[in-house]
């Protein structure tokens, strides 16, 4: 998509317009016109100076806009476009609103002063005024002639509109502005006639002149530009503040001497140095040093992530620990910023299906109220009223009526909650991902990577009779250490966790699809692999037999493991369920989701991980091709979302509704997603469909003002209902509704800033936001319970029970371990835990502190997760 910069454009009319004529030119296969940043997205193969010459056509201006907002090109060159404070988001229009409006405000008082505070209050004029009807309604069309060269944009804009055929808002106020001055100057001349030939009709007279409403419309829009100018920066706020997170300078290494350059002379492969507490300024791979990395800019995730040699790094995070040197990988336009700075802006400018509504009526609105203006004058004049009544009707008509409103009504709501999704590291790529989202019945989940962490980990250790665990793991670390198979690294990586080292072997041989021989160090033959190629040659004890497969059928992978004809026991692998899967999931379905969880994996591993997870439905044994043939039948029943990696989902992901690619990290370009989740928690997904249905509700309400609005106020100002409830509205008054009516909607829109996406979910995460909120979330009441008499009393206490999240239970021997070391801590009567569901409830008479709790299970060698 090609961005341009539009300038001139004042309302809904205006965007209409631009849209219209963009979208004539041949080769444009669509067009999008934004006016929140007076920007426009063009798609198709169409050369720019044609795109240009078709808004100078049709009285606008544009440029084009050479690449994603405010950052470098990475060739040595400056920042191409929208930079924080000098693109289109800047904020141009409020400063010079100030001056016309404080200016326009000096004038229009003592206008006011003239035309009303002598009649109406008796307050006291010059001498030569006194009685001297003339002379005062001379000064009066001085005074709002000025405030009206004050305010000479709306006349120039309005007209120049109306002679391209496309009139706007400008219009609208350069017409009941302007008419009322000409019919006051008529008025003034027929004065004069008065003067010689009839003195006694000039006080009537002077009771027609509407010079003071001609300078007060002006002045009150000027007034309301310059709140809806305000409010719609604060609109653009989220995606400012990511743009002022560029950083602007970089330390590089060359020959050997540190170098500080702007972070746009920076190219890939250069070799740069982040030191403790700065930014790092472009995408890399470390190359020395350890660090902990602040990337809750880019990701929402507030738990800095440890960087060693071989970790990404990003843009605009923080380097919160150690020394850096890493070499760019990434800069200027590629950067994850850029690209995240690019999707909120390009979702920004395109148009959700429930704004064209409000696109066909703006294309329309301004024609449509001259035309009533001009029927409301007719229309009083053939019923008998005057004409200074009927003038001010139809003048009410032309500046009450808003067409800004419609134009803003969605762009704005779309702008906040992009700038919402960024900050908690979900990305929109369009308006109507967003409101797909709102729309979303079924959520269908791939298993390994979403549900499941996608890492193959040790969950189970079973010895045989007369079998140490530690005689067990070292067999299989020693038979392992050589074998490139998935379950092996989860071998290896709980043995490394224990500080364990693997013994030398010969003679290793991988038996495809079977499992591994080798010979020990001592000539013992160690034998390792499924229950079927081990018990040919070994023994098996029925109860060992009996265990291997209720492992099986919980999911997991038994590995057995012999040292020659003697059987050491099993040790179970599995891809778990992340941490928080079961509370997101119980989410989803609190907000009325059906959740469905698809997976390739077979009918009894996908039943085990579906039951942990409490998923409504399980589609197992599925290819990539069956995925998308299982959405395209869960789309019988309403609109659906497929969450997966981006990768093996993608003919699923691009056929669902709306597509999620979850645990894309830096890499935000997955091109089959509608909507980028950055972290890798499925609490994500409930947060963006929360965040899509506040954005339709206000998108909802602000349409729903933007037209009763004109609805109710277009009547009332024609006078509809003048001779039944004498209501009638003054232009003045008029002029003052529709300065309003777009920063209520701008206001409006705001709100969603206050919206909580991420609700009770948001504490379930296991990264460790808010230790002391996950606590409180599981954190049960109390409970009575008939615990041991305390003290002598005999009375019974009250115990509360709480559930906790522990990482590392791995068998019974761990249950044991970290329920010895929490009844040591004051307070808990009793701990079960349980290494098959990861958790340990305990029953305390009396406060613990999460601190001691945490103590007490690290100090046992486990992890208290939440």
């Amino acid at each position: 998509m090609e961005r341009y910069a539009v300038t001139g454009m004042s309302c809904a009319a205006c965007q209409a317009r631009v849209e219209k004529a963009v979208s004539k030119l041949e080769g444009v296969t669509a067009c999008s016109v934004s006016l929140l940043t007076n920007s426009m997205g063009v798609e198709g193969d169409v050369p720019p100076s044609k795109v240009i010459a078709a808004v100078k056509k049709a009285g606008y201006g544009a440029r084009k806009i050479p690449g994603p907002p405010g950052q470098s090109t990475g060739d040595g060159t400056e920042p191409q476009s929208l930079p924080d404070g000098d693109g289109l988001l800047a904020d141009r229009t409020s400063a010079p609103l100030v001056r016309r409006l404080v200016f326009s405000i000096v004038f229009l008082l003592v206008l006011m002063y003239v035309s009303m505070g002598h009649s109406m209050f008796g307050w006291p004029l010059p001498p030569f005024f006194v009685e001297n009807h003339v002379a005062v309604a001379l000064l009066e069309m001085l005074l709002a002639a000025v405030v009206m060269i004050i305010n000479g944009r709306f006349f120039t804009s309005g007209f120049m509109a109306l002679l391209h055929g496309g009139p706007n808002m400008d219009t609208l106020v350069a017409l009941g502005s302007g008419v009322s001055f000409a019919y006051s100057t008529a008025v003034l001349f027929l004065m004069t006639g008065s003067v010689l030939d009839g003195p006694e009709r000039l006080p009537r007279q002077m009771h027609s002149l509407y010079f003071e409403s001609a300078a007060m419309i002006v002045a009150l829009i000027t007034l309301g530009k310059l709140l809806e100018s305000l409010s719609k920066g604060r609109t653009t706020d989220a995606l400012k503040a990511l743009m002022r997170l560029s950083p602007k300078m970089a330390v590089l290494v060359r020959d050997g001497e540190e170098v500080e350059v702007p972070v746009s002379h920076v190219a890939v492969g250069d070799v740069f140095v982040v030191r403790p507490g700065s930014n790092i300024p472009v995408d890399g791979m470390v190359l020395e040093g350890n660090s902990a990395v602040d990337e809750s800019a880019l990701t929402g995730e507030s738990v800095p992530v440890d960087k060693e040699p071989g970790s990404a790094v990003s843009a605009a995070t923080v380097n919160r620990s150690g020394f850096l040197k890493c070499r760019a990988t990434r800069v200027g336009n590629d950067t994850t910023l850029s690209q995240i700075i690019a999707l909120v802006s390009e979702a920004a400018a395109t148009k959700a299906p429930i704004a064209k509504i409000a696109d066909r009526v703006s294309g329309v609105f301004v024609p449509a109220v001259i035309a009533v203006a001009a029927v409301t004058f007719a229309v009083w004049m053939f019923s008998g009223a005057e004409a200074s009544f009927a003038l001010g009707r139809a003048i009410s008509v032309l500046v009450v009526s808003c067409p800004c409103a419609l134009g803003l009504a969605t762009p704005v709501a779309i702008m906040v909650a992009g700038g919402v999704g960024a900050k908690n590291g979900i990305l929109f790529k369009s308006s109507a991902a967003l409101e797909e989202a709102a729309r979303i019945r079924t959520v269908a989940l791939d298993k390994t990577g979403t549900i499941t962490s996608g890492i193959p980990r040790l969950t189970d250790i079973v010895p045989a009779d007369g079998v140490s665990e530690e005689e067990l793991l070292q067999a299989a670390l020693d038979l392992e250490s050589k074998s490139e198979h998935p379950l092996a690294r989860a071998v290896l990586d709980f043995c490394g966790g224990r500080g364990m080292r693997a013994g030398e072997t010969t003679d290793f041989a991988a038996l495809g699809g079977k499992g591994l021989r080798a010979r020990a160090s001592d000539g013992g033959e160690l034998l390792g692999g499924s229950l079927a190629f081990v018990s040919e040659r070994v023994g098996l004890p029925a109860g060992l037999r009996e265990r291997a497969d209720a492992l099986g059928g919980r999911g997991r992978t038994p590995l057995l493991f012999a040292r020659g004809e003697r059987l050491l026991g099993i040790l179970a692998v599995a891809d778990t369920v992340r941490p928080d899967s079961a509370d997101a999931v119980r989410e989803m379905k609190a907000l009325g989701l059906r959740v469905v969880m698809l997976t390739g994996d077979n009918e009894l591993t996908a039943r085990a991980i579906g039951k942990e997870a409490g998923v409504d439905e399980i589609v197992a044994g599925v290819l990539p091709a069956g995925k998308e043939e299982a959405v395209r039948s869960l789309q019988r029943t309403g609109k659906v979302a497929m969450v997966g990696d981006g990768i093996n989902d993608a003919p699923a992901l691009t056929r669902a509704d709306l597509g999620m690619a979850i645990g894309a990290g830096t890499d935000v370009a997955v091109s089959s997603a509608d909507v980028v989740l950055m972290g890798g928690s499925l609490v994500d997904v409930v947060a963006a469909i929360r965040l899509g249905r506040a954005t339709l509700a206000n998108i909802r309400e602000n349409l729903f003002w933007a037209f009763i609005y004109n609805v109710i106020l277009i009547p009332i100002a024609a006078g509809v209902w003048y001779r039944t409830f004498g209501l009638k509205m003054n232009p003045m008054f008029g002029a003052a509704a529709m300065s309003l009516s777009s920063f209520t909607v701008c206001m409006n829109a705001l709100r969603l800033n206050l919206v909580d996406i991420r609700a009770d979910a948001g504490r379930c995460r296991h990264s460790g936001r808010d230790r002391n909120a996950e606590s409180a979330y599981n954190r049960k009441p109390p409970v009575r319970g008939k615990e041991k008499k305390m003290f002598g009393f005999g009375k019974e206490k009250e115990v509360s029970e709480r559930t906790l999240k522990v990482e590392g239970l791995m068998c019974c021997n761990c249950e044991k371990h970290v329920k010895e070391a929490l009844e040591k801590v004051g307070g808990i009567v009793e701990a079960t835990a349980s290494h098959e569901k990861g958790e340990v409830v305990i029953r305390c008479n009396k406060p613990v502190s999460d601190d001691k709790l945490r103590d007490a299970i690290e100090g046992a060698g486990y992890k208290m997760i939440g």
